[in-house]
């Protein structure tokens, strides 16, 4: 029961800040206000405003605002969103483009299920849309999710992946990021051996910790110096009366926030400082920078509790995909069965979560693939958020991609100028 209360307290302290922001703008830009000229009222507003959104948008789930996208006939093609395969912890969904010839390219965007939404891609699918069918994994909220349907850790999500590449069919290409990468590995390894017609032609791993001992961050650190105990201890909490999930055990979303903002809190305190006076002087405006951003970095979701604690003591403790002894399901996954999917790895060199020589030890890990099928790349100056979303990969990374996956298919697609997508 400690746990339940805990997440409710945590719930009330977020209603709490979300009011108390909504009744300083409300009471600072009353028309009586302005009857004092004291800047002071413009400021508590602005605060008010900042204060406000940025509570609520935690417990909202960002659209994914992908209206259109302009064909190569130069019109706009309406974009909806389609589920492919529906699943308790999560769907396979498709970016139907209407009214435009299938795209030879099928790419499977393997979404991370790491404190926030799969929208948190929405940029990379934008970007890959006008050259491919997009498909990508959204994961549900777990407390969203009755008891009722379950456990689901990360032998439960490799086995979702598995479903998903199969669905595809051969004829797809994956790209994971960030924490799925590993476990994408693992799903093509069981693939290889279980299902060899039904693996992608391509898998690209973008800044994953597939040996989280090669390069050592606060991430890594943090698993090393906590024992399980101790973690299930400080994270874990049960889902609260308010929701479907309530009495399912969870790391809240809202903590996995906390760690993540308190890795670059001088940024992000800056951020926020600088967003209340350009409110104050009337400079902010619904959709600027900072409320894009903020809008799906604060929007939170969270994490069975088994999926979160199996990751820490399965991937970063015991390391079981970088010695290769992970099992799925009672069989143990050799990564070295996959001979015909190429794989390339993507890093940044100033990747702060998955640092350089993580992902890259992929690599090693595929003896039975020759070196032709094998690519490997480091983004100079890029952050973790940079390779898959950010200037670095539409300038640099999404090119290589596009050429990998033509480079690896049986019918190479000829590169064209890249299309505007519409968002919203």
């Amino acid at each position: 029961m400690k746990y339940m209360v805990t997440y409710d307290v945590i719930e009330s302290m977020r209603l709490t800040n979300e009011w108390l922001g909504a009744t300083a703008k409300a009471m600072s830009s009353h028309p009586a206000m302005a009857m004092t000229p004291n800047p002071m009222f413009k400021m508590l507003a602005a605060w008010g405003e900042v204060t406000e959104r940025s509570f609520g948008r935690i417990i909202t789930r960002p659209d994914w605002d992908i209206h259109t996208v302009v064909g190569e006939d130069g019109r706009d093609h309406v974009v909806t969103v389609e589920h492919v395969m529906e699943k308790p912890f999560g769907d396979l969904i498709h970016f139907k483009v209407s009214d435009r010839p299938e795209k030879p390219r099928k790419v499977l965007l393997v979404a991370p299920m790491s404190g926030h939404y799969s929208t948190l891609l929405r940029s990379t699918v934008s970007s890959l849309l006008p050259d491919a069918e997009v498909y990508i994994t959204d994961w549900h909220n777990a407390r969203d999710i009755p008891v009722s349907k379950g456990k689901f850790d990360i032998e439960d999500y490799t086995l979702y992946l598995v479903d998903f590449m199969r669905k595809m069919g051969p004829d797809s290409h994956v790209i994971a990021v960030c924490q799925p990468v590993p476990l994408a590995l693992a799903a093509t390894a069981y693939l290889a051996e279980e299902d060899p017609n039904a693996q992608p032609k391509t898998l690209t791993l973008i800044g994953g910790p597939v040996d989280p001992d090669a390069a050592a961050t606060d991430v890594t650190d943090f698993g090393r110096r906590v024992t399980m105990g101790q973690l299930e201890e400080m994270a874990i909490q049960r889902v609260g009366f308010k929701h479907a999930g309530v009495g399912r055990m969870v790391y809240p979303g809202l903590l996995q926030l906390a760690s993540f903002m308190s890795m670059n809190s001088e940024r992000h305190s800056r951020a926020f400082s600088e967003q209340i006076m350009r409110q104050a002087k009337g400079e902010a405006s619904d959709h600027d920078a900072h409320n894009r951003f903020y809008d799906e970095y604060l929007a939170v979701m969270d994490m069975t509790a088994e999926f979160y604690l199996s990751t820490v003591q399965r991937i970063f403790k015991n390391s079981e995909i970088a010695k290769n002894e992970f099992v799925v399901a009672g069989k143990k996954v050799d990564i070295g069965k996959i001979t015909n999917v190429a794989v390339k790895t993507v890093e940044g060199a100033n990747d702060d979560i998955s640092a350089p020589g993580q992902c890259v030890a992929a690599l090693d890990l595929c003896t039975g693939l020759s070196d032709a099928k094998k690519a490997s790349h480091v983004e100079p100056g890029a952050g973790h958020y940079g390779i898959f979303a950010g200037k670095s990969w539409r300038k640099n990374i999404r090119p290589l991609v596009l050429s990998f996956i033509d480079a690896n298919s049986s019918t190479p697609t000829k590169r064209r100028k890249p299309k505007l997508v519409k968002t919203g």
